[in-house]
């Protein structure tokens, strides 16, 4: 873990993104930040929604909770495999009963232990190697989301700012009929849809916080571009803008470059 901590730093040092999506809590873990009950909504939903309702509401006569939480663990038994435990969320937990004057209390250490059990030692781990590479001073300026964005990049595709960031060669330009209807067939995708096409040209998913002027290829930054492969005579003819979105779906690729042969038929 420590190990892949230094990974994750040089990868931040030398900009490359990663096609690895963690939690919210995992970027916080990273700032050395507290986790709150928002955070819990992307490790368990229904959970993060039944704590949220008892912070909004009194649960005076209405919940009968301790300072303990239910553990299931799988044992060697055949006919009883498993076997609920309950550990303290504090000392002398399990003899005070939660009320609506340590309601906060109860869900700051609920969610604690949450975002924690069983990783503690490894997200340390993980966590000094990441600062082994990284010098603290540059990440502590970013909250959780902007270190996400850093790190892994953004996965909603901005279609206009992709275009005005691509280039042409071979003979193709912004305004060919077959560059015109490559984008209409884009424009037909949905986001996943696009972003598999993204994968397949540039080897990531993910998109740069800075947009498309800042994607990279093997060897540093290099802007999507589409190049007309192939000699005239052996160029597939497209009859409809559906034969484009078709080809664009299977079209060879290698680096940032997209190889689109072709022109329209006629």
């Amino acid at each position: 873990f420590r190990f892949s901590g230094r990974i994750l730093g040089l990868a931040l040092i030398h900009q490359y993104l990663l096609d690895a999506f963690f939690t919210r809590p995992f970027y916080k873990a990273l700032l050395r930040l507290p986790c709150d009950l928002s955070d819990l909504e992307y490790l368990d939903e229904e959970f993060h929604q039944s704590l949220q309702w008892m912070k909004d509401n009194n649960i005076t006569d209405i919940l009968d909770l301790t300072f303990t939480e239910e553990i299931l663990q799988i044992t060697s038994g055949f006919l009883f495999p498993h076997k609920v435990t309950e550990r303290e969320l504090k000392s002398g937990g399990a003899n005070t009963q939660v009320t609506e004057k340590n309601k906060k209390e109860y869900i700051e250490r609920v969610v604690k232990w949450r975002v924690e059990r069983g990783v503690v030692q490894q997200t340390e781990a993980l966590v000094r190697g990441f600062y082994e590479v990284v010098d603290s001073r540059l990440v502590s300026v970013f909250d959780a989301r902007e270190l996400e964005l850093v790190i892994a990049g953004t996965a909603e595709i901005d279609l206009t700012d992709w275009r005005n960031n691509s280039e042409y060669r071979g003979g193709y330009h912004d305004g060919h009929l077959v560059i015109r209807w490559f984008w209409a067939a884009v424009e037909r995708f949905n986001n996943e849809q696009r972003l598999r096409l993204l994968q397949f040209v540039t080897g990531t998913s993910s998109v740069p916080y800075e947009g498309f002027a800042a994607l990279r290829g093997s060897n540093g930054l290099r802007r999507f571009c589409i190049e007309k492969w192939g000699k005239i005579t052996s160029l597939p003819r497209y009859a409809a803008p559906a034969h484009l979105w078709e080809t664009c779906q299977r079209a060879p690729s290698i680096f940032c470059y997209l190889n689109l042969g072709g022109h329209p038929l006629g």
